[in-house]
């Protein structure tokens, strides 16, 4: 297999995994419901920028020492199912729905870009990917290890972007909509949250089993 042919089968692998329902996915969705499409799009940026650490461990070698030392794994899928339960569980408790006016004057643009990149690093489902597929694609024929690593880094954000950018916005339209109909969008909100809980509790375990 060429170069360029490599390089399109991880960009179907990524877009595989990208579009699949799950933590991150839910998180650009509510960002953009809860606070506006602006908050949707930052929301974008902060899993991009964890995206690049998670590129920048795997081509450190950093997946290799979660492999050797599972314990250290485990830690990382623990609180990444912790923390995103909590997230969901909040939701759960919420007396607001999504939509909610008051919300946007009390999140800030930071505390959106945050925790969506403390929602990546904590998600289990980035670093099986980081162990069990990106190594598979630096190959030394191909060169520096550091430029493969930044073009299938960047493969890796753009699918970022397009797929969880066009979440954002459609989201964000929605949100109009839910404003004025405060039962849909407290409905709507305990749906995403119990979806949060119950994907926390099945990646854990999924994860878990693959130890």
């Amino acid at each position: 297999m060429d170069y360029a042919a490599q390089l399109w089968l991880f960009f179907a692998l990524v877009f595989a995994v990208v579009i699949l329902p799950g933590l991150d996915m839910a998180f650009v969705l509510a960002s953009s419901m809860v606070s506006g499409r602006s908050h949707g799009l930052v929301a974008v940026a902060g899993l991009v920028a964890a995206g690049i650490c998670h590129v920048i461990a795997g081509a450190l070698g950093i997946g290799v020492l979660l492999k050797v030392v599972p314990s250290a794994f485990n830690a990382v899928l623990l609180l990444g199912a912790l923390y995103v339960a909590w997230i969901g569980w909040s939701l759960l408790h919420s007396r607001e729905g999504f939509g909610a006016v008051q919300d946007t004057a009390r999140r800030t643009h930071w505390a959106t870009f945050r925790q969506a990149a403390l929602t990546n690093l904590l998600n289990p489902k980035a670093y099986m990917f980081m162990l069990a597929v990106f190594p598979q694609f630096l190959r030394v024929e191909y060169g520096p290890l550091w430029k493969q690593a930044t073009v299938l880094g960047l493969i890796i954000a753009a699918t970022q972007i397009g797929v969880y950018g066009t979440l954002a916005l459609l989201a964000g339209q929605a949100r109009g909509w839910l404003q004025s109909r405060p039962a849909a969008g407290l409905a709507l909100n305990r749906g995403v949250g119990a979806v949060l809980v119950a994907a926390a509790v099945v990646t854990a375990f999924q994860g878990w089993r693959m130890l």
